[in-house]
């Protein structure tokens, strides 16, 4: 009798989210996706507030997203997501190195960090690495780690309350800030940017409600004050 072959399950494609706010990056993405032959687009979102909600309904393997989006930027859709779709894995790009983005980005919940001068090659090889569960980490990214860690202070500098919208980030500014560290001092201490500390402590005054930075250490000390027993 003739040996009967067992039929081999169909392998699913990976199904996928583009959310870009320029429909020409979306477009080639896109065409670059279909040209790779293993990935399903299955919608496209202009800004955040349509990434998640696509997310949220269709329940892709992946969202390809850019970071500056608008009304939710990349940052808070990968957020949501990991606190509303943990099944979506979020591919980050960025539009230049922007190590600092990179790793507040990874901090966030991304799966991957790419810039938009990467190959088709390396986006295809980082989108299966994403989706067979692995983290892609630029070379970079992991040295700014490396030395973030070893910079670090050590543990108990400051209460940290529970669910505080501050990154992680922002909070090691606001000790600083508390220190009275100017920003030429906190920019050489965290390793950054004069413009990046700017950028964060414009965004902590924001989540905060704080018309200076006097105010914004003020409101923080307050976030982290424990409550006196009776």
């Amino acid at each position: 009798m003739p040996t009967e072959i067992p039929a081999q399950r169909p392998v699913a494609t990976p199904k996928v989210i583009i959310a870009d706010p320029d429909p020409l990056t979306r477009a080639a993405v896109k065409e670059m996706l279909r040209a790779e032959r293993g990935f399903t687009v299955v919608a496209e979102a202009r800004d955040g507030v349509e990434a998640v909600e696509l997310s949220t309904h269709y329940e892709p393997d992946l969202l390809v997203t850019e970071l500056a989006l608008d009304r939710w930027d990349g940052l808070e859709v990968t957020r949501r997501l990991g606190a509303g779709s943990p099944r979506t894995r979020v591919v980050l790009f960025t539009t230049r190195h922007d190590d600092e983005a990179a790793l507040e980005a990874l901090r966030a919940g991304a799966a991957a960090v790419l810039t938009k001068e990467s190959s088709p090659e390396e986006v295809r090889a980082a989108l299966l690495g994403v989706h067979d569960g692995h983290t892609i980490v630029p070379p970079q990214v992991v040295t700014l780690l490396v030395d973030h860690l070893r910079s670090a202070p050590s543990p108990g500098r400051g209460f940290r309350p529970i669910n505080s919208s501050l990154t992680n980030r922002e909070w090691e500014v606001i000790d600083r800030m508390a220190a009275g560290e100017s920003t030429r001092e906190m920019a050489e201490a965290l390793v950054l940017t004069e413009d990046t500390i700017y950028s964060h402590v414009k965004n902590l005054m924001r989540k905060l409600g704080a018309r200076s930075r006097a105010e914004a250490i003020e409101r923080a000390q307050e976030l982290c004050r424990l409550p006196v027993a009776a």
